[in-house]
Parts: C-alpha cells; structure tokens; sequence
C-alpha cells in the first residue's frame, strides 16, 4: 500500500501505534474507529501503522472489530521517515498525522510519552484539519 494510491483522491489520517494488543493501543485504535462516520464525511481515510507483523495486525484488527486496515512497518522505514520511531524501545510513538489529497502533511500529533493516556493524539484535532482544508 502506498499514500500515492490516494492522491488526488482521499485525504488520509495515518495513526501509528506502538504495538498491537498493549492496553493502551487497545484504548486508542477503538476511538479512531469511533470517529470513523466523521472522518469519512471529510472524504478520509484511516490507515493505522505498527510495527508489528501482518499477521499480529491482522489478528489485532479482528479482536478490536476495526474496519480500517493495520499496516506492518516492519522495517521501520515508515515510523522513520515520518520521525515517530522511538529508537530506545524499538516501536514508533503515538501519533496522528493528516495528510491531504496532495500528499501534503496538514496536521500532526505526536505522543510526548505514548504510556500516558491522558497525551493520546487527538481525533478532534485531526477532524479540525481536515474541517480547514474545506475552507
């Protein structure tokens, strides 16, 4: 899957995630889904990124009921080329990025500490930017 496959087309939220089946991307992922009628009413779409494999993301976006797909960064190129991979832990940091139909990043929203619920990246301020790009 690349971002090209919606340009022109889609604006795109990316919500990459530490690492399926932890307690707090089992809080997260679901509230994204949750917003996903308003996300669409802004002709997006909603790709979550770990770097778990395939198959745990597979296995995770069952259990949580997700109607958005889970992308593998396995090789950590994609947690790197957007700066969220905490290089210590292995994983990338909570965030939320908004990226419109031009392919250009518009909003995001980086976790200082991605333990803390109380600093998950905001829906609503991912909904904000894409409210902006209408105008």
């Amino acid at each position: 899957m690349s971002l090209s496959d919606y340009r022109g087309r889609k604006n795109v939220i990316l919500a990459f995630f530490p690492l399926a089946f932890s307690p707090l991307c089992t809080h997260q992922l679901p509230t994204v889904q949750r917003e996903g009628p308003r996300f669409d009413a802004f002709d997006a779409v909603v790709l979550g990124v770990s770097v778990d494999s395939h198959h745990a993301n597979e296995a995770f976006a069952r259990k949580l009921n997700l109607s958005f797909p889970l992308l593998s960064d396995w090789k950590r190129e994609v947690s790197t080329a957007y700066g969220v991979l905490d290089l210590e832990r292995g994983y990338s940091r909570r965030a939320l990025f908004v990226i419109d139909k031009h392919g250009r990043v518009v909003h995001k929203d980086v976790s200082a500490d991605s333990g803390d619920l109380e600093l998950v990246p905001s829906n609503q301020a991912a909904l904000d930017a894409l409210g902006e790009l209408r105008g």
